[in-house]
């Protein structure tokens, strides 16, 4: 245009500069803010409106200052815009200074104020701007609707965002996405699988943003059949070269599911990998013990001109961590500061601690605390218990249980801990004080619950659960475990279990764990030899390790169990962690 001489205008510059907003690039866009700078169009409002678009927020800031009369659009750019940089609070401040203004919101203000407060979790705004929109009968708006339910669910409403849904005379994929990922969000899996069934038989066809909000959800249950059936999907209608996204959030399913194989296989398939590609398949190694193959990943990654970052290094300590691998742990720790500058997070300290604690170097790890530049959080506390616990350090779990208590009072599994302590060291006065205090203050431990796929159905199990149409089968297997269990020479460690019940009793309590049910429920419900995964909550504890690992040799069946740590691989009476979890 301007080598044939056109003199561009004000219409000109708002799509030039639309432009390199969308593309991100500022460079450009100082180019031609400079040309409308020659060309004395500064002043436009349309054309001042766009440059706030492409600059950073402070200039943008500035810009916006400048205007002599700030309509809705320059309200929205600046909304828009601190929302797209992360900055939520700032957004929200601006709508206050837009209300303050008497500028009247449009749909695209309320749309991007409601995202900010999803992000911020500033539900009493979002409830605000509801209100606002049932008030300007807006409420059967599509769109307004759907960021309601966006907001709600992610602040943790999940009730008034479904209520919303369900009332929805007309829903888009948009719909669907928002319902299916706040439930994610909040942790409520298996109803996000059974609403994305609900949509599958809806005329709604998913997209990429669908599955990248359901792949989650298998990950966690271990729904691998389901996650297979994804895969497939995702193979016939998206190319890997530009759905990087969802090809790793395939990756992560599959390492979670506990077929590692076949998460190797995804990544080796794809031919543009991002740093979050790399560093999905660290961490699934990482948390399959597979030590040797996420260090060998990680110079592969380099080598190809990547450059790790924070969150590599987790994958990275998680894998030395779950091989025991003290030495190792210390120098990529050691690497990833001075090599790469990069300043540990707790997730990092947490690791390290964790390897100390274990090898019961605990003058290390009080050092180790003393130098960390962030305040020690409840999981750091939690592991240092567990090592005091396994090395009988009775006096120094007493202190970091104080630290502990003091971080989360209200928190039952950092009293629980303690008492195993007390329970190892025979202390039964001191594990008895603990039980009281728990039932006085109304405290309950979170239940142990193990989840198993079978025939692309979910079961959930709690401890000595009955609830399940198979119950009865559940506990004749059961009882024919633990028959079998008993003449191969097992003796169950009720060591862990309350004092004040008899072994008989204590067995029993032990027996009926919620892996052993699933277990169980796997070994009726499965053809012979094939492979049983299943999925807890919690730590599994030491009587079900080893329990586990003779029923995989006595049944000739590899189990594959995900605790809250890692993965356990039992096969042929050994399990992959060299119990070492």
């Amino acid at each position: 245009m301007l080598l044939s001489r056109a003199m561009p205008n004000s219409y000109t510059f708002p799509f030039l500069l639309k432009s390199c907003a969308k593309a991100g690039l500022v460079h450009e866009g100082k180019q031609i803010h400079s040309h409308v700078l020659k060309l004395g169009l500064e002043s436009d409002a349309f054309v001042h409106t766009s440059l706030i678009n492409i600059g950073q927020m402070n200039e943008a800031k500035q810009l916006f200052e400048d205007i002599p009369v700030r309509d809705v659009v320059s309200w929205n750019a600046m909304i828009a815009g601190y929302s797209e940089c992360g900055q939520f609070e700032e957004a929200i401040e601006t709508f206050r200074g837009m209300q303050k203004a008497n500028v009247m919101p449009n749909e695209s203000t309320v749309v991007t104020v409601l995202s900010a407060c999803a992000q911020s979790s500033s539900v009493e705004l979002g409830k605000w701007i509801h209100r606002w929109i049932e008030g300007h009968r807006m409420g059967s708006n599509l769109r307004l609707v759907n960021a309601l339910v966006d907001m709600y669910s992610k602040c943790g409403d999940v009730e008034t965002a479904r209520r919303l849904f369900e009332g929805m005379s007309q829903k888009d994929v948009i719909s669907w996405n928002v319902m299916i990922g706040g439930l994610t969000h909040m942790n409520r899996y298996k109803e996000a699988l059974v609403l994305f069934r609900e949509m599958l038989k809806s005329n709604v066809e998913p997209n990429d943003v669908t599955y990248l909000n359901v792949l989650p959800s298998c990950a966690c249950l271990c729904a691998l059949d389901l996650g297979k059936w994804i895969h497939t999907y995702i193979n016939k209608n998206f190319d890997s070269s530009t759905s990087t996204a969802l090809f790793t959030s395939l990756i992560d399913m599959y390492a979670k599911c506990g077929n590692v194989k076949a998460a190797e296989q995804v990544f080796n398939g794809m031919d543009n990998k991002s740093l979050s590609s790399w560093n999905a398949m660290i961490s699934g190694l990482a948390i399959h013990g597979e030590v040797e193959k996420a260090l060998g990943l990680l110079s592969r990654m380099v080598n190809e001109g990547f450059k790790p970052d924070d969150i590599t290094f987790v994958g990275v300590l998680s894998a030395c961590n779950h091989a025991g691998s003290l030495e190792l742990g210390q120098s990529y720790f050691s690497s990833m500061i001075q090599d790469y500058k990069i300043t540990p997070k707790l997730q990092h300290y947490g690791c390290v601690v964790d390897l100390l604690g274990r090898n019961g170097l605990f003058d290390e790890v009080e050092a180790l605390i003393e130098s960390m530049n962030v305040k020690p959080d409840g999981a750091i506390w939690g592991s240092l218990l567990e090592a005091c616990r396994a090395h009988g350090q009775v006096e120094l779990g007493e202190i970091f249980a104080q630290r502990l208590f003091e971080l989360e009072p209200d928190n039952p599994g950092a009293y629980v801990l303690l008492s195993n302590i007390y329970a190892k060291a025979g202390r039964w006065d001191d594990v008895a004080r603990i039980r009281t205090k728990l039932n006085d203050e109304g405290m309950k431990k979170v239940p142990g619950s193990t989840s198993i796929e079978v025939d692309s159905v979910v079961h959930e199990f709690l401890v000595g659960d009955k609830t399940h149409p198979q119950s009865k089968d559940i506990y004749m297997m059961l009882d024919e475990i633990d028959r079998l269990l008993e003449m191969a020479g097992f003796v169950p460690d009720t060591t862990e279990v309350l004092y004040d019940m008899d072994e008989e009793w204590k067995e029993c309590a032990i027996s009926h764990h919620s892996e052993k049910l699933a277990i169980a429920f796997g070994l009726i419900s499965t053809k012979p030899r094939t492979t049983i995964r299943i999925a807890k909550n919690l730590r599994v504890c030491r009587n079900c390790h080893s329990a586990t690992k003779l029923i995989s040799k006595i049944f000739n069946r590899e189990i594959i169990a995900r605790d809250r740590n890692r993965f356990h691989h039992f096969r042929d009476g050994n399990c992959s962690c060299k119990d070492c979890w």
